[in-house]
């Protein structure tokens, strides 16, 4: 009889250890609904604002097209981001003059020495444009300006002396037959080599502003001519020079 009212009061004992994690579950939904509330306490009138925002324009039929943006990125923030056909149009008759006047300095030089064939100009809606076939100061496959052409280089930059205030862009171009060297991985590696050696040479002139100049690299992908062609893909390999004038007078 002893043995059996003990084994009874041992069964009578309740294990309560599972009320430890279940307080702890209750405290954590009591905490995030405590800031569920918060948070939709303070956003609320920004709710019904943004609300009757959403509500005047969908019963207006108006959308966000129609609204005017005052957002930094819809303006240019760089003179090259300003330039292009509608700033040329807006040039006034003193900029046109001195544009057209280093066209003719370019092509006088260009005719005294015998280069029509390899160097010509062209008044673009950016610009005045020179372009120089590559076969004029490059090697095949070469970045580096030959040393018989650097001189040619710098009577061009003499050229390029102006009071016009502008900005001077050195562009590279290939055709699109694919060149692996040890120093080129692709045409775009080319091109870019050679118009940024090109610009340096043409800075050793100290009248002309290091500020105006940049260099880019096309690659085949802006060509001027078919590369189907032997005579097409010579005109494709060039660099150009594009001066972009960067000031917009009235007529």
């Amino acid at each position: 009889m002893a043995r059996r009212k003990k084994k009874q009061r041992h069964e009578e004992h309740i294990d309560e250890s599972w009320l430890v994690p279940y307080a702890d579950i209750l405290t954590l939904l009591l905490a995030l609904f405590i800031v569920l509330f918060a948070s939709s306490s303070v956003d609320g009138v920004r709710f019904q604002q943004l609300s009757n925002v959403f509500n005047q324009m969908f019963t207006s039929g108006t959308g966000f097209m129609d609204f005017p943006s005052d957002s930094p990125s819809n303006k240019p923030t760089s003179p090259e981001q300003s330039t292009g056909a509608e700033e040329l149009k807006r040039l006034g008759k003193s900029e046109k003059k001195q544009l057209t006047e280093v066209q003719e300095r370019v092509n006088a030089y260009i005719k005294k020495n015998g280069l029509t064939d390899k160097l010509g100009t062209n008044l673009t809606d950016e610009g005045m444009l020179i372009s120089i076939r590559d076969n004029v100061l490059f090697e095949s496959g070469v970045a580096e300006v030959r040393s018989e052409d650097r001189k040619m280089a710098k009577e061009i930059s003499n050229l390029l002396v102006m009071d016009l205030p502008r900005n001077i862009i050195i562009s590279g171009h290939t055709d699109n037959i694919p060149i692996q060297t040890y120093r080129y991985d692709s045409n775009w590696d080319l091109s870019v080599m050679r118009a940024v050696n090109f610009m340096k040479l043409l800075l050793g002139n100290k009248d002309l502003d290091p500020e105006m100049f940049s260099a880019k690299g096309h690659g085949e992908f802006k060509p001027v001519a078919s590369n189907k062609t032997k005579n097409g893909r010579a005109k494709n390999r060039r660099v150009e020079i594009l001066i972009v004038p960067r000031t917009a007078i009235n007529e």
